[in-house]
């Protein structure tokens, strides 16, 4: 089907019972209580959900109905992807029926929570998700369901298995440098990444990946085929390796063993075994040089985005945020801490639930970056819930209504960090930290006076250190709770002489 690489199947056991119109909610509902729905200033209604509690039995099998009739099953595993590992799926043809399987309890807990509230589409029709009478998927080799797909790969570095934990990965339209570290951290989503070897070959970067697992190369290879790492560029294609495993002599930015930190750096000599380079043809292989180091989590946000919603009728840029703490939260503190990765354009704080909020941010993968790097951190002593929200907008408040501060517009802010093509600031997205990024700093603004000035924010520094020209540092504190309120604090803190403070978040440590 769609010509996509096998997948786990399951065969249904038993017959759950058809509910039409009705969507069962789970008795710990964590999400299904957010409804922005009738939250926007629009006029549109909130989902009826048939309350089925009491005959809701918690399952990691969620079963998917009023499927379109030609839906293929990169369409459905697309659906649950933002909430955890898809592990297994059986669709049933004909009834327009799916199953899936989750890799826990809690993500289909959270998927059936957060889909009760926004109801889920594919390629433009309402689908329907409850939990099935099922604790699990069998695998079934015979192929008695009828849903078994078999790979249609035609692998040019000798046709690879589907049964193969080795994937090969070109990048295509690599206008933004690929390095081993993103590739690691997009593909980590699937499985354990075991090895990982890097090389360019035709003048194009290519990879060799192997997993611990079969099941999670075919997993990676269906959800990740054909999407972008970055906005437009970057585009991954993905085979089954007809090796089965990789032999790797150096750990360094050309390739790695995640299984032997003991390996030598080498000494930029290749770092592919002969077996391989002979697998892979008699061209000239050259090892790709060391590129400068890009955020692998905004790559692995960015890729999983785009699968995870691309048959999402809310598939906006507008994000739900929820739990705040709404004694201390305002537009500007939200501008700032989710402005870290993306332009955030409008925030509405709501009016008769002002623990949540609307963020809409630039496009979509931005919104996602944001979704994946803050959802669970703790702002203001709450831990944060971030979704994805129906809204295609934030809408303002109209003429003359006072909606108290609660909305504001930052279109036009000076403080947006991605406005500029190409700016640095793409290449330094990384997830909270105790570890800040400091920059902008004037030559007469000593350690101490830092120091104290993080202080002040209810923190403790741990750490310090100027780079060598003084107008960078990192500043280490205590917990990462104390590194977001610092940032929130004190990015863009006027430091005198129109000096302006710029704060992120580090990758390092001091």
């Amino acid at each position: 089907m769609d010509g996509i690489g096998d997948v786990a199947v399951g065969v249904k056991r038993g017959s759950d019972e058809l509910l039409a119109g009705s969507m069962y909610n789970s008795p710990s509902s964590g999400l299904s209580s957010i409804s922005d729905a009738t939250s926007n200033g629009s006029d549109s209604k909130k989902l009826r959900v048939e309350d089925r509690v009491g005959d809701a039995q918690l399952s990691r099998v969620l079963h998917i109905r009023k499927l379109p009739n030609d839906v293929s099953e990169t369409e459905i595993i697309a659906l649950g992807l933002p909430f955890g590992k898809v592990t297994n799926i059986l669709t049933l043809k004909g009834k327009n029926q799916a199953f899936l399987e989750l890799s826990t309890e809690e993500a289909a807990m959270t998927m059936v929570n957060y889909y009760s509230a926004v109801t889920p589409h594919i390629r433009s029709v309402p689908v329907y998700i409850q939990y099935s009478n099922h604790k699990e998927l069998k695998t079934d080799n015979s192929n008695q369901s009828g849903g078994t797909l078999t790979s249609g790969s035609n692998s040019s570095d000798g046709g690879g298995m589907a049964s193969s934990p080795v994937l090969r990965i070109i990048i295509d339209n690599m206008f933004y440098p690929v390095t081993l570290d993103v590739l690691q951290q997009i593909f980590s989503k699937f499985g354990t990444v075991m090895k990982i070897i890097t090389f360019t070959k035709n003048n194009q970067f290519q990879a060799l990946l192997q997993y611990s697992d079969p099941t999670n190369a075919q997993q990676a290879k269906v959800a990740l085929d054909g999407q972008n790492i970055y906005n437009a560029c970057c585009t991954l294609r993905i085979d089954y390796s007809k090796l089965v495993n990789l032999n790797v002599k150096y750990n360094n930015d050309k390739s790695r063993d995640y299984t032997r930190p003991e390996l030598p750096a080498g000494d930029g000599q290749p770092a592919l075994d002969p077996t391989v380079i002979s697998a892979l043809g008699k061209d000239s292989t050259s090892l790709l040089g060391a590129l400068s180091p890009l955020s692998a989590a905004a790559a692995a946000a960015a890729a999983a985005g785009r699968v995870a919603l691309s048959g999402h009728s809310g598939a906006s840029g507008v994000l739900l945020v929820s739990n705040l703490n709404e004694e201390m939260v305002t537009p500007h503190s939200l501008f700032t801490l989710f402005g870290v990765y993306g332009d955030v354009q409008r925030v509405k704080i709501l009016f008769n639930k002002k623990d949540s909020a609307l963020i809409q941010m630039a496009d979509m993968n931005q919104a996602q970056l944001a979704m994946s790097h803050l959802n669970g951190q703790k702002m203001y002593s709450k831990i944060i819930r971030i979704t994805m929200s129906k809204h295609q907008t934030v809408q303002l408040p109209r003429d003359g209504l006072d909606d108290q501060g609660l909305t504001k517009d930052f279109t036009n802010s000076p403080l947006h960090r991605f406005k500029k093509p190409g700016s640095k600031n793409f290449q330094n997205i990384f997830p909270p930290s105790a570890t800040l990024h400091l920059s902008n700093i004037p030559q007469d603004i000593t350690e101490e006076d830092l120091r104290v000035l993080f202080s002040n924010s209810g923190g403790t520094v741990k750490a310090f250190k100027f780079f060598q020209d003084h107008k960078m540092a990192l500043i280490q504190m205590t917990t990462i709770e104390e590194a977001i309120q610092c940032l929130i604090d004190l990015h863009n803190y006027s430091m005198g002489n129109n000096h302006h403070l710029k704060v992120s978040f580090s990758k390092s440590t001091i």
